[in-house]
């Protein structure tokens, strides 16, 4: 493509590299010299471009003599400004522009390297020009062959690394004196001749090089004042963009405050209406005071004349606070609703029936999301699922490899009944494939491995084997919300939680830290409980906290286990999703010798690192034979096909596609991704737990709550889902603390983009917020002015508490400006309606707020208003 033809564009913006490949061919010393000798300098910019342009930099002449006259305006603004350390590029700028050593750049994670290559003299341009002449011989004047010519050229013609160094001063001597070796020689035999034969030669030359030198000069002032010009220019044009932005900003928060101000205002009226029907049922309402009063329970024998009968106030109070329940449930029914837990069945037993209801929030979150899934062509509008953690970013390596001949592979075995352990072919694989990649000192065995249906039935059938019914695991909160199901259902074994702590203090140096006290203390707590703890449940790296345990940690922990004869189940499904060099994942199979090897249970398999979850591959590693043994009488039902075992094996055996494409371009994308995700958090402002692992990142929403409760969570998480996002919350993993969300980033790269309504939930929640907060103070100073008024018992009540969940919070708020807009008499119907008209005129909010606009672009600001009319046209 060429740029050549294109028209100067002024405002083109420059990335951070582009920039620095500019800076390093401005910067050339060969360059600047042919800048500061020619006054028409485009087709030395044009070469830049040129160069630029080979390098995959699209950039006119223009644009680049455009960036460097803006880079000297910013380099002297800063300067000028003294504040030298506020703009990357100045050290640079300040190398070139005040003849400091030239210097070559890089770029690294964003930043600019300076680097100096080599020193060379400033020039001396406060020099007076010296023109230096010699006494030359009567028989040199007509030398039998011509003299060297010499000419004048641009800096890439005539100067090479060494000579480029030379200063102004030794250019014009090398003018004025050409190569005079042999006339030295001659001199010096000779004698001085007189000034009368060499005067006129050189004369001549002299007053050349002073026009020369005056024409330079011109040239060099000339220039300034247009840079100078430029420059002032320049400033104007960006005081005049600052000024613009400010006023921007002002209009802007103008008309936020002014819609809030009609907003609240509209409700006002609204409540009034409310109002009028509330006085038309005042009958109904003493009737209905008369039967609760008397639905209440009679007075024990002794008790108080005080406490003996209901007062008016608390009828009033017991008869708003059935009022709002009902307004709240109605929210509720209007909102998403969750998938009702069933109830018994008659066809069922007590165990059937117990597995019927067992619901989690990830599988009724995955239950919605298969009911409306996001697909690019055929439903664009459907539930983006960032929420399951599955690697979505490698299908092309997968299908490329999955589908070539090897794989096509069917015998008579592979389709007869095998060793419920797995195909010994296959175990074989996994052996090698373990020993290799958790570095184990010595080779594993196939006879240590089962092969399974996924992990999940892995960890349901060691737990039978374990476990008596009603036993308990201890694990680390949070944790897979899935294990519960996964011990609970089959294995009737219960899980005994070892809470984290989401802040760092005390002894605990990082968020959510896993230490042997805790163990400890845990387990201690269990046994004051009469519980029976069999085992402990250790993932790494960890899910959801993507945190990957040194082995010396993980050592302490078998050690722990150990001195209470506890099974240990390691999970380290995620073993080979690390990304970053930075950290390194140790397998317990890598350390010489495990505290108790009998009782420690290894767990991986492909739905991670191989993004095979459709595969339904899981494997476990144990030395005790006994285990083996009692887990394979259950392979019966856990079993894996043929051909599928088949695949596996070839898959695992590939190490060379393993080693050399899939586990690197892997990696890759997934810190891509992992990068996207976590700027996106960082520029919300949203903290995040930063470990360069797994598949997700575990964020913390608490301020995007209004209280810390596990209702309000539940309600965020929902509104997430009404936004069509499905996230995973803390209590879906068991977290002690609430507003913690799990974040999955394997996603393609337009999915991942989709995402941005997630960012637009947040800030419809923080607009709510605010809302909220102005509407409580709005209610609070009606309250106190209610308070002066004859027969206002109600507004002398306590302030009831926000309801329990956010979707709720609305029906209280409105039941709160109902009552404070009850007790002002004072205020008429007239009045609102009359200044919110006025308002309404004197301003554009309705153009600018149609119902079309606000369910684009905040829809819940839209449900407040609807909820609203259908209130008051009730």
């Amino acid at each position: 493509m060429d740029f050549r033809g294109r028209r100067h564009e002024r405002g083109s913006n420059w990335t951070d590299p582009e920039i620095v490949e500019l800076l390093q061919l401005w910067s050339d010393e060969s360059v600047q010299i042919e800048l500061e000798s020619s006054l028409r300098n485009q087709r030395v910019f044009d070469r830049i471009a040129h160069i630029l342009r080979e390098r995959g930099i699209y950039r006119t002449g223009d644009q680049c003599r455009e960036k460097i006259k803006k880079m000297k305006l910013e380099y002297r603004r800063i300067k000028d400004n003294h504040k030298m350390r506020s703009w990357k590029f100045y050290d640079v700028m300040d190398r070139v522009l005040a003849n400091r050593p030239a210097i070559t750049y890089s770029s690294l994670g964003g930043a600019v390297i300076a680097q100096q290559v080599f020193l060379s003299p400033p020039p001396k341009t406060e020099d007076s020009l010296d023109i230096k002449c010699e006494d030359i011989s009567q028989s040199m004047l007509n030398p039998g062959e011509a003299p060297p010519e010499m000419y004048y050229g641009s800096g890439e013609d005539q100067e090479t690394d060494g000579q480029s160094a030379m200063g102004p001063e030794d250019t014009l001597a090398r003018v004025c004196n050409p190569v005079d070796s042999v006339r030295q020689r001659k001199r010096r035999q000779g004698g001085r001749i007189s000034w009368d034969h060499g005067g006129a030669g050189c004369g001549g030359q002299g007053r050349l090089d002073k026009a020369l030198a005056c024409f330079l000069s011109w040239q060099r002032s000339a220039e300034e004042r247009l840079l100078s010009l430029e420059e002032a220019r320049l400033e104007r044009e960006l005081q005049a963009e600052e000024r613009r932005e400010q006023r921007e900003e002002r209009r802007a928060e103008q008309e936020r405050q002014h819609e809030l101000r009609l907003f609240s205002m509209l409700t006002g009226a609204l409540a009034a209406v409310r109002q009028g029907a509330v006085n038309s049922s005042t009958s109904a309402t003493t009737v209905a005071a008369t039967s609760a009063s008397s639905s209440l329970p009679r007075p024990r024998p002794g008790t108080p004349p005080a406490q003996a009968h209901p007062t008016e106030e608390t009828t009033g109070s017991m008869l708003h606070t059935s009022v709002k329940a009902s307004e709240m449930s109605k929210k509720a029914s209007e909102t998403l609703t969750p998938s009702q837990t069933p109830g018994r069945s008659m066809y069922l037993s007590n165990r059937g029936n117990s597995i019927r209801q067992q619901q989690g929030i990830l599988q009724e979150g995955f239950v919605q999301y298969a009911r409306d899934q996001y697909d690019d062509a055929h439903n664009p509008d459907g539930i983006l699922n960032v929420g399951t953690s599955e690697n979505k970013l490698c299908y092309d390596l997968l299908h490329k490899r999955l589908t070539k001949p090897d794989m096509l592979h069917v015998d008579p075995a592979l389709l007869q009944y095998s060793d419920w352990r797995g195909h010994l072919f296959l175990r074989e694989e996994v052996a090698k494939f373990l020993t290799h990649y958790c570095c184990s000192p010595k080779p594993l065995k196939a006879d240590n491995v089962v092969v399974m249906n996924g992990c999940g039935s892995l960890l349901s059938c060691i737990a039978a084997v374990i476990c008596d019914p009603k036993d308990a695991i201890l694990i680390p909160t949070p944790f897979y919300g899935a294990i519960t199901e996964d011990l609970q259902l089959y294995s009737d074994v219960r899980l005994f939680h070892v809470p984290l702590d989401c802040e760092a203090g005390g002894k605990d140096s990082r968020l959510f830290n896993l230490t042997v006290e805790k163990l400890e203390e845990s387990l201690k707590k269990a046994k004051q409980e009469g519980i029976i703890i069999r085992a402990v449940i250790l993932i790494n790296p960890h899910n959801p906290l993507a945190e990957v345990y040194t082995l010396k940690e993980m050592i302490g922990f078998l050690e722990f286990a150990k001195r209470y004869e506890l099974h240990v189940i390691v999970d380290e499904l995620y073993m080979l999703t690390v990304f970053d060099e930075s950290v390194t994942f140790h397998s317990v199979l890598s350390a010489d010798s495990l505290p108790d090897p009998q009782r420690t249970h290894v767990v991986w398999g492909l739905s991670k690192d191989f993004a095979m979850a459709g595969f339904r591959i899981g494997t476990l590693y144990t030395e005790n034979s006994h285990l083996v043994e009692a887990v394979a009488q259950l392979g019966s039902f856990h079993g894996v096909s043929g051909t599928t075992q088949h695949q596996v094996a070839q898959l695992l055996r590939d190490r060379e596609w393993i080693n050399e494409e899939f586990l690197p371009e892997n990696r890759c994308r997934l810190k891509a991704a992992h990068s996207y995700v976590t700027g996106e958090l960082r520029s919300m402002g949203i903290p995040y737990l930063h470990w360069p692992a797994t598949l997700f990142v575990w964020a913390d929403l608490r301020k995007y709550i209004r209280e810390s409760s596990f209702e309000r969570e539940l309600s965020l998480w929902r509104c997430f889902l009404r936004h069509k996002v499905l996230l995973s919350c803390g209590q879906a993993f068991s977290c002690s603390t609430p507003g913690w969300f799990r974040f999955v980033f394997a996603n393609q790269d337009h999915h991942l983009k989709l995402g941005q309504c997630v960012t637009r939930t947040l800030h419809t929640l923080s607009g709510l917020t605010q809302l909220f907060r102005y509407l409580r103070e709005s209610d609070k100073a009606a309250i106190v002015n209610s308070t002066s008024l004859p027969h206002s018992k109600s507004s002398e009540q306590p302030e009831e508490k926000d309801g329990p969940v956010l979707d709720t919070a609305l029906a209280s708020r409105e039941l709160v400006l109902l009552d404070c807009q009850a007790s002002n008499a004072a205020e008429g119907l007239d009045s609102l309606i009359g200044t919110l008209r006025h308002q309404i005129r004197s301003s554009d909010w309705l153009e600018k707020n149609t119902p079309e606009l606000c369910a684009g672009e905040n829809p819940e600001i839209l449900d407040v208003f609807k909820a609203l009319l259908q209130r008051a046209s009730k």
